[in-house]
């Protein structure tokens, strides 16, 4: 163990300082900052690197961007020499987190569980490096703690702390239900924690309650506690909720190259730095000048352009956001989209089109909407509507009736 002296110097060379500075971007909180730093100057003393853990129940197939803002995260942590753990929550899945919601959240199967899990690691491994991840199922320690074992880790935590938990504390106030094995889940997610010795745990700002669980069970356990870092919850296309596949407002790293620039290219300018933030591998000063350009009158379409391309190679290949690009300013090559189309918000999602033309002032009335159609002159996101019963989900759509007439309609349920 490196001295307290020398520790203390380590923290303030420029290495380590250069470490946080790399490790604050885009954060929302790193609890607590002067521990991480010793964790990172003791690190580097010894050469003993740090063990920095990410957990994720497998509660669908598919990850998309919104994964990857922390995913992301841990591969900076992994260029820095530390060993990433990708936790699959195979385990606490059958339970199912109730962070943010109000109300009990169903239990998965078994088998869809090992369903998801089967493609879980193969699309972070898009992010990450798999040749220096560990990979890690928290049934190995969850399924043999067994009922003697979950009782003495009960004991651990009190109800009253449990409470202060936002969600718990909304819904014991209103009358709505709380299982209580959804007790359990924060209680496992910390112990996962306390198994791998982990020194950070990352995720998103609707996890920190859960990630305190765990550096206080380590406190409890006799061990040095871990730190949390938590990222910001990215909004999807529809610029208002958290990006989810029940929402429909999700990009997945899986989807087509054309879809998923396309989807990109929709999101607003104002939400476009986030994404810069969050999502791209380009430097602060790059972002920041890019930026300043924008302000200064370069067309934002061109930095949503460098965007979505740098994230169709990264998950399709160098020179697939080229050929994406290609291909969606071919869709409107008979009427390019306009750089100021109006934004148009609407409830009630699925919508029906007609409703949908009419309410966005693309078609004053249910009849012209429907002639519209008849005609081949309606468009979504650059594809020809052709149904006239067409739902469209909750979501972000470029829609174009004509050559001239365009909005880009948000829908939310």
């Amino acid at each position: 163990m490196p001295q307290t002296d020398t520790l203390a110097a380590l923290i303030e060379s420029p290495e380590v300082q250069a470490d946080l500075q790399i490790v604050r971007r885009g954060v929302d909180e790193l609890l607590v900052e002067s521990e991480f730093a010793r964790k990172l100057a003791r690190s580097r003393s010894t050469g003993v690197p740090l063990r920095i853990k990410l957990g994720l129940d497998p509660t669908a197939p598919d990850i998309h961007l919104g994964h990857t803002v922390v995913l992301n995260k841990m591969r900076q942590l992994q260029d820095l020499g530390h060993t990433v753990i990708f936790l699959i929550g195979d385990f606490t899945t059958t339970i199912g987190d109730p962070s943010g919601r109000n109300s009990t959240r169903p239990p998965l199967t078994r088998e869809q569980i090992e369903e998801n899990a089967r493609t879980y690691y193969a699309q972070a491994s898009m992010v990450l490096d798999s040749t220096r991840t560990e990979i890690r199922y928290n049934s190995e320690w969850c399924d043999p703690l067994g009922a003697r074992g979950l009782i003495q880790l009960a004991s651990r935590y009190t109800v009253a702390r449990m409470m202060e938990r936002e969600d718990f504390t909304k819904r014991y106030k209103g009358g709505t239900p709380i299982s209580i094995h959804e007790f359990l889940y924060p209680l496992l997610q910390g112990n996962d924690s306390v198994a791998l010795r982990a020194d950070l745990e990352l995720g998103g700002t609707d996890q920190k309650f859960n990630l305190l669980v765990g550096r206080e069970l380590q406190k409890e356990y006799g061990q040095e506690p871990q730190c949390i870092l938590t990222m910001p919850l990215l909004e999807g296309t529809d610029g208002v909720e958290k990006m989810s596949k029940s929402k429909g407002n999700y990009i997945g790293i899986s989807e087509a190259p054309e879809s998923m620039f396309g989807k990109l290219m929709s999101i607003s300018d104002t939400l476009m730095w986030k994404y810069f933030t969050l999502l791209s591998f380009r430097s602060e000063a790059e972002i920041a000048a890019l930026r300043a350009e924008t302000e200064g009158g370069r067309n934002p379409r061109d930095a949503k352009v460098l965007l979505a391309q740098e994230i169709v190679d990264r998950f399709h290949g160098q020179g697939q956001g080229e050929a994406a690009l290609a291909a969606f300013e071919a869709r409107f090559r008979d009427g390019a989209i306009p750089d100021d189309i109006p934004e148009v918000n609407l409830a009630g999602a699925p919508l029906g089109i007609l409703k949908v033309l009419r309410e966005a002032g693309l078609a004053a009335s249910g009849t012209e909407a429907q002639r519209n159609i008849e005609q081949g002159g309606v468009r979504v996101d650059g594809t020809r509507v052709e149904d006239k019963s067409l739902q469209l989900p909750e979501g972000s759509y470029v829609i174009q009736v004509g050559k001239r007439k365009f909005a880009r309609v948000t829908l939310r349920g």
